[in-house]
């Protein structure tokens, strides 16, 4: 009976193992395809990611070292954009293209990244510029048909910069990412395909070749687009890094392999002047300014340069605030004056009892032009800017006090309202050039922020709340006050 049973058990043990293996096998396959599922979920989150894509700005870029997981947010963006299901945006089919630097690259890193959040179902069809589709990781892909939600297609197309700038001319786009920087006549051709469409560009990149077209129109923002937006992600941001492993690796590095290669910051020879600047830190959003805190408007004077002025204001603390700016080339002095009292009076900023504001202004107003009968200074005067041209223009000590106020025993004393463009674009750029001394260019907002901080701000005095007993002589004395006037008239 035995001998019967045992032939039979067997062969039910193998068919229920090979069940066990089948279901075993698939939960694989559907862990394996379930990565955009899985992306920034669970108990580690990468939050420098999720602020990425939570961003509305249609021009937004993620400067980061390596192993920092910029490529990674951009890869599911894009998946996510094709699919049709973006968590933070509103959705529809879409066409976009891919921009590596080169065919290599793009095989071993966008193009990887990107068929690691597409579960082959959605792969309508891959269409290989080199290569099989049936493998198309170890080849060079043209394109790929995804099934988005809306029972339609979108199209994930793969570009390279290798191919030069007349392979990005004619298509019209939803959105281009570039994972690494780009050349800029690149970037320029495919600024170009989104615009009909309002599309997006996102570009993931470490600056490896120093202060480029990138660090000027995007990171410095020099034309003020309000739509262009940018983080920095460093080695401790990715919370899949070992700490020791980050520190270890960090000390054999030089000050600047660091800075690109961990922090992913722009870095020249020169080095920035204010690296105490953070705009997460000292950028703030604007408020209402109680009346006590307003002091002066500190200016630096410019007829074919701009002229700078910004409105400063001190909390109780000794904080100081910037909290709206000027920036003007090319207008007479009664001009810029009508405009910097149209901002006070929008501000309700306090003025003396002549209604003239007052201001801080560089030495070099009170001297006379070849044509002119008044200098700059006494032409302000009269249009009602009272300014003083009695300012410390110590470059040196101006620029230790500076410093002093972004970051004192670890804490910021400086804080700029993020509509004061030029002044945080120039704390950026400030840069050291020859001879130990910043370059000349681009410092008309920080010239005159060194004139106010060289001033000694002083905290406003906080009204003192009377006592009970303070409040009650204070009746006392008006109601003899008024008795004795009664008395006076009878």
């Amino acid at each position: 009976m035995s001998l019967c049973v045992a032939p039979t058990g067997r062969g039910g043990m193998r068919e229920t193992i090979g069940k066990i293996l089948d279901i075993e096998r698939e939960q694989e396959r559907r862990y394996r395809n379930s990565a955009l599922k899985r992306y920034n979920t669970g108990e580690k989150i990468h939050r420098k990611q999720l602020e990425f894509h939570r961003c509305k700005k249609r021009n937004r870029w993620v400067f980061g070292g390596n192993r920092t997981g910029k490529t990674e947010c951009g890869a599911a963006e894009t998946v996510w954009l094709a699919r049709g299901n973006h968590p933070y945006r509103e959705n529809k089919p879409t066409v976009g293209w891919v921009v590596s630097l080169s065919r290599k690259v793009q095989r071993d890193v966008a193009q990887k990244k990107i068929l690691a959040y597409l579960d082959p179902d959605w792969i309508a069809d891959i269409v290989m510029e080199s290569g099989k589709a049936q493998n198309p990781s170890g080849g060079v892909i043209d394109y790929i048909a995804v099934k988005n939600v809306f029972g339609s297609l979108s199209i994930i197309g793969f570009k390279t910069c290798e191919a030069g700038r007349d392979k990005f001319a004619g298509a019209s786009l939803d959105y281009v990412w570039f994972d690494e920087e780009p050349p800029e006549d690149v970037y320029d051709e495919c600024a170009m395909r989104v615009v009909d469409r309002k599309g997006l560009i996102y570009g993931t990149m470490t600056p490896l070749l120093g202060l480029t077209f990138v660090y000027e129109r995007i990171y410095l923002n020099r034309n003020n687009d309000p739509e262009i937006w940018h983080e920095f992600m460093e080695w401790a941001d990715n919370p899949y890094l070992d700490s020791g492993e980050v520190e270890r690796i960090s000390a054999a590095m030089t000050e600047a392999e660091r800075d690109v290669r961990r922090f992913g910051r722009f870095v020249d020879a020169r080095g920035a002047v204010y690296t105490e600047f953070d705009e997460r830190v000292h950028v703030i959003k604007p408020f209402d300014v109680p009346k006590e805190w307003q002091d002066r408007l500190s200016i630096d004077p410019g007829l074919h340069n701009p002229l700078a002025c910004h409105w400063y204001a001190v909390d109780h603390d000794g904080n100081v605030y910037v909290v709206a700016e000027h920036y003007e080339s090319g207008l007479s002095v009664d001009r810029h004056c009508r405009e910097i009292k149209r901002i006070c009076a929008e501000l309700g900023w306090h003025t003396d009892r002549g209604g003239r504001v007052h201001a801080l202004i560089d030495s070099a107003a009170t001297q006379h032009t070849l044509n002119a009968e008044k200098s700059v200074a006494e032409l302000f005067c009269e249009n009602g800017v009272l300014v003083d041209t009695r300012v410390d223009k110590d470059l040196f000590s101006g620029i230790n006090r500076v410093k002093s106020y972004l970051m004192c025993d670890g804490k910021p004393r400086l804080f700029v309202f993020a509509t004061c463009v030029n002044m945080i674009r120039e704390l950026k750029s400030y840069r050291w050039g020859d001879g130990d001394r910043p370059v000349k260019v681009d410092d008309h907002c920080i010239d005159e922020l060194r004139y106010y901080l060289a001033s000694r701000p002083s905290p406003p005095k906080r009204a003192r709340v009377k006592s009970e007993i303070e409040l009650d002589k204070e009746r006392l004395i008006r109601r003899r006050g008024r008795g004795s006037w009664r008395r006076t008239l009878g």
